[in-house]
Formats: C-alpha cells, sequence, structure tokens
C-alpha cells in the first residue's frame, strides 16, 4: 500500500511536467494508470473513442516492483502452509505489482491453479468466492482463540482480534462472483 502510494506520487508529478511541456494542445487526462488521450473532434462520432497509451516506467521502479512481488509471492506461498498466516492478500499484492513491472509474471500469476481464480475473480469486479470467505473466516477463528488463550496482555488480543473483525466485516460486504448458468 505504501509502495503503491509512492509509486503514484512519482508517477503523476512526472506525468504533470510531460503535460505542462505538452500545452494545451490536445485534452489529456489521467486515468487508471494510463495516458488517456482522446482522439480529435472533428473525427466521426464512432472514431471519438479515447486511446490509451501505457506509461513505461523507469528501469529501477520495474525491478523494485518485481521485487514486491516476489517477495509477496513468498508471502503467498507461506501462507498457504501456515495458519493464520493471510494468502488472498499477498496474492492480490504480488498481481498489483507484476502488472505494473512484469506481464510476463502476471499472465503466469492469472494462470496459476492456485492463485489465478483469486485473482480472475478481483479483477472480474472485485468479487470474493463464498469459500474463500469461509476459509478466511475459519483461519481468523482458529487465530482469535489462539491470541486469546497466549496473549500476555488483554488490550493486545483485542486489538488483534478486533482486527481481525474489522477485515471479516469488509470481507463479507464483498460481492461474490456470478455462478455460470
Amino acid at each position: 500500500m505504501i509502495m503503491n502510494l509512492i509509486c503514484e506520487f512519482l508517477l503523476s508529478r512526472r506525468l504533470g511536467r510531460q503535460l505542462q511541456r505538452a500545452g494545451g494542445a490536445a485534452r489529456r487526462a489521467l486515468k487508471d494508470n494510463r495516458l488517456v488521450i482522446p482522439a480529435e473532434e472533428k473525427n466521426p462520432p464512432a472514431a471519438d473513442a479515447a486511446v490509451a497509451v501505457p506509461r513505461p516506467l523507469p528501469l529501477a521502479a520495474r525491478w523494485l516492483l518485481l521485487a514486491f512481488a516476489a517477495l509477496c509471492l513468498v508471502l503467498a506461498v507461506i501462507g498457504v502452509i501456515v495458519p493464520g498466516m493471510p494468502t488472498t492478500v499477498f496474492v492480490l499484492m504480488a498481481a498489483w505489482a507484476a502488472a505494473r513491472s512484469s506481464p510476463r509474471l502476471h499472465r503466469w500469476l492469472l494462470e496459476h491453479r492456485l492463485f489465478g481464480p483469486i485473482l480472475r475473480n478481483w479483477e472480474n469486479g472485485r468479487t470474493v468466492s463464498r469459500r474463500a470467505k469461509w476459509s478466511a473466516t475459519a483461519a481468523m477463528a482458529f487465530c482469535a482463540v489462539v491470541i486469546a488463550l497466549t496473549a500476555h496482555k488483554a488490550w493486545l488480543a483485542g486489538l488483534g482480534i478486533g482486527s481481525m473483525a474489522v477485515v471479516l466485516a469488509w470481507l463479507w460486504r464483498r460481492p461474490e462472483p456470478a455462478v455460470p448458468d
């Protein structure tokens, strides 16, 4: 999340300088990390669609994002094995970083047997399957019991369990993917 904010800040400053130099020759807008250049007004309505031109990231930023994606992927694999360690969050962060740094890694993640369905559901409407919701609920309930029994201070246990409750409330409010007929 912090890496996302830093990258967006740096990119927006760089793009702002480029747009100032370009002047008012064409209307330009920043949308979904792409520079959108509308077609000329004299074109017919069918050709008036906006053209998205991807902005390449600097090499150092791509390498940092690739390293971040690899780290998140390692943590996601650990999360598959270790109870209570989240998997979905790390897979989503790895996919976000891979989409901006390595199309090959992003494609591999989307086609992966274990991580692919989670990512495709998220990219297609920010949905979470009911199975993933129940798995997260069971893992967090188990962790809440462990925390309650082993915490040295009651307020620490309350903080951890409260955080899990907030995440679960958010998770259960996410829509579920449509069931194909």
